[in-house]
């Protein structure tokens, strides 16, 4: 299951913004600096749709408090890391979603020209992917 190809519904958390101290270099880790998180989580909704009942989803404020947790907790050397920690943990805490997209960018890096920001984006599945 690549996250290219998920289809159906899922819940999405759009520029998360958090302080954290997170990457190699010294200065990140004592400094910090700003990290922006996207989070898609795809489980059926339909339940939800049809009831009109929050015990029938889950609440984003449940995902956002684990980016919010990673984001703002123990410092990982790399952004892989991080965005693996959020889907990770995302995945064991709601067994009702069977797959997360996490993308965690950095807007402020020292390369030489205008970005908006340098990072990675990972899928998890709770199947096997090749």
């Amino acid at each position: 299951m690549d996250g290219e190809f998920v289809k159906g519904d899922k819940l999405v958390l759009r520029g998360l913004v958090f302080h954290g101290f997170h990457g190699v270099k010294p200065e990140e880790r004592k400094l910090g600096q700003k990290f922006l998180v996207d989070v898609d989580a795809w489980l059926d909704l339909r339940a939800a749709g049809e009831s009109d009942n929050i015990s029938d989803t889950i609440s984003y404020t449940d995902i956002y408090r684990i980016a919010k947790a990673v984001m703002e907790g123990q410092p990982l050397n790399l952004l892989e890391a991080v965005a693996h920690n959020i889907a990770m943990t995302t995945l064991s805490k709601f067994p009702r979603i069977s797959a997360v997209r996490v993308k965690v960018g950095k807007p402020h890096v020292a390369v030489h020209g205008p970005v908006d920001y340098l990072g990675v984006e990972i899928f998890r599945s709770r199947k096997a992917s090749p």
